[in-house]
């Protein structure tokens, strides 16, 4: 009987553990989390919205916390060639190898929520025509990409903005990229720029 009780502990810290690292728990009573994104090319902080897309922060965080993001890389680095612009720049689900790494079940798509997909906002990425296929996978608008933004149709979810490090992602965009025959991609980085880390920072005083 003592040893089915202990069990029965063990086994409610283990859920208690899990939820913990759930990124509605994270700084709940704080509207727009920061976090700070270290990658080979230089440091990202970026500033979410809870207040209009509390579904995708809190899925974004939960990632963060479980540390899932470490090793993979911005598989996608496109632009608008026919309109000489810059595009995209997209990552979160690809390791070094371009192997496909853990995804959560998919969340809502929250695209109607007043953000517009303007340069250095953060969006969720899906599937194509599958709105609320979204998982893991991120990406950093690098113009003013209005045409994501939803009509008709969904769009794709902006849940926050870059604050600092737009030079990072200026770099980033810089660099040479090519078909990848492992992903059947274009606009792949030929040398691969990963992400390190992605930390929660300390909320910022009023």
């Amino acid at each position: 009987m003592k040893r089915l009780f202990l069990l029965f502990i063990l086994v409610q810290l283990s859920q208690t553990a899990m939820a913990a690292t759930e990124g509605r728990f994270v700084q709940k009573n704080n509207m727009f989390p920061r976090v700070e994104i270290t990658t080979t090319m230089g440091k990202i902080i970026v500033e979410m919205d809870r207040s209009k897309a509390p579904i995708t922060v809190n899925n974004f965080l939960t990632y963060v916390m479980d540390g899932s993001y470490k090793g993979t890389v911005f598989h996608r680095v496109e632009r608008d060639v026919e309109n000489d612009r810059d595009f995209v720049i997209q990552g979160g689900g690809y390791d070094r190898n371009y192997d496909g790494v853990y995804e959560g079940e998919p969340i809502f798509n929250e695209s109607g929520n007043g953000s517009k997909n303007d340069m250095y906002s953060i969006a969720m990425a899906y599937q194509d025509r599958q709105p609320h296929s979204g998982t893991r996978q991120f990406f950093f608008n690098m113009d003013n990409n209005d045409h994501l933004n939803p009509g008709k149709d969904w769009g794709f979810a902006v849940f926050g903005m870059v604050m600092e490090g737009y030079e990072t992602l200026d770099k980033i965009m810089q660099v040479e990229t090519g078909f990848n025959e492992k992903i059947g991609y274009d606009f792949v980085p030929k040398t691969p720029v990963v992400i390190l880390n992605i930390t929660v920072l300390e909320p910022t005083p009023l």
